[in-house]
């Protein structure tokens, strides 16, 4: 089917929102990703010290609540902050329209000037985007924001706990089911596949090299349960 003059490619989506989506979901891989290498560690860590499946699934389960409620509130925290300075810039944004409409309307007009645009046709389009809606116009053009669109700390808050969490489940359960003898090396496998998966997710969705990625957080993982099992092999032996 041919595309009409000015419609996107079929293969290039350009809805709105489309950015957004893609970072929230780079978020929930990342979360993911922290809530498998904090949680395998710490399993791992445990396991090297005693064989109890009692006391390594305790440990897991309280780093993983941890974790999770850590996560949740640190991201609340921080989107709250964000969302607090986006709407202080743009309630400033909508006192300077109602006081200063014609500095404004300049401003919006140099806007795309800068862009490449006559000083006519900038012109032109700053009264169109003005007459239609002139503070939507300018808190995209001057703040890159859309008013309707801010961020939800709560939304972000629960998405952060509920990836966590998912990526924890995974060297928890690698660590208990399997049997005592086989407990560490399933996990280690487990982990580092899931961590490939994961690292593969995020280099395609932010469009750097997959294997580069990869490697690193395979690397990153392998690290940190090799440190833990060292600590816990030393505690176990001490007896602590």
């Amino acid at each position: 089917m041919e595309n009409t003059p000015g419609s996107p490619h079929p293969h290039e989506p350009h809805g709105e929102g489309l950015a957004s989506r893609l970072n929230w979901l780079r978020a929930g891989v990342l979360g993911a990703n922290d809530g498998i290498v904090s949680t395998a560690g710490l399993v791992v860590g445990v396991a090297a010290a005693t064989t109890s499946a009692s006391a390594i699934f305790t440990a897991g389960i309280a780093g993983l609540t941890a974790g999770a409620i850590s996560m949740a509130v640190g991201e609340y925290v921080s989107v709250s902050a964000q969302r607090d300075s986006e709407r202080a810039l743009l309630a400033k944004e909508r006192t300077e329209l109602s006081e200063e409409p014609e500095f404004e309307l300049a401003e919006l007009a140099d806007i795309y000037q800068s862009k490449g645009l006559t000083p006519e046709t900038a012109r032109k389009v700053a009264e169109e985007l003005t007459a239609h809606d002139a503070f939507l116009a300018h808190a995209e053009a001057e703040l890159g924001l859309d008013p309707h669109e801010l961020t939800n700390p709560w939304a972000a808050a629960v998405s952060s706990a509920v990836s966590f969490t998912l990526g924890a489940l995974l060297p928890l359960l690698a660590i208990i089911l399997p049997p005592t003898t086989a407990r560490i090396p399933v996990t280690f496998a487990a982990v580092l596949i899931a961590l490939a998966i994961t690292g593969s997710v995020s280099a395609r969705l932010g469009g750097s090299n997959r294997a580069r990625a990869v490697l690193r957080v395979v690397i990153g993982g392998a690290l940190a349960m090799a440190i833990t099992y060292g600590i816990g092999q030393l505690a176990g032996v001490a007896g602590i």
